[in-house]
């Protein structure tokens, strides 16, 4: 009986994947274009401030500080060294996603694949917005 319950709400739509809900929350990230749907501004500075509150979730700090070298390159070097354009956010987004090495030494960075895409550029220009430089997105 119990199997029976089990099924009937899996095919009912109970059970959801891990796929589907990393895609639901890419499709919740909103360009600066968009409005967003809770009524919040989607502009780079909120999404900013919302890759800050990601960043500071997270484990980036155990590697990396925002002014000074630790493990890895501080925050703000990385800021430096790439200008904030989309290209760049999207890339930066694929290395916290998938990790790398060779670009600031030889020590990995681990990768963070249950990060979303939409966080993960968040999180990124965050990153990105540390020199102060404004933001290139279109």
């Amino acid at each position: 009986m119990l199997g029976c319950f089990a099924f009937t709400i899996i095919s009912c739509g109970g059970g959801s994947s891990k796929q589907e809900g990393e895609q639901d929350a890419y499709n919740e990230y909103e360009t600066a274009d968009q409005p967003s749907k809770s009524g919040e501004s989607s502009s780079p500075e909120n999404l900013i401030a919302q890759g800050k509150a990601l960043v500071d979730q997270s484990d980036c700090r155990t590697c990396h500080h925002e002014t000074n070298k630790l493990i890895g390159p501080s925050h703000t070097e990385v800021a430096e060294k790439y200008d904030f354009t989309q290209a760049n956010v999207t890339y930066l987004a694929g290395k916290i996603i998938e990790g790398g090495s060779g670009v600031w030494g030889e020590i990995p960075m681990t990768p963070h694949p249950g990060v979303s895409q939409a966080d993960a550029e968040k999180m990124a220009m965050y990153v990105l917005s540390l020199d102060g430089e404004e933001p290139k997105l279109k």
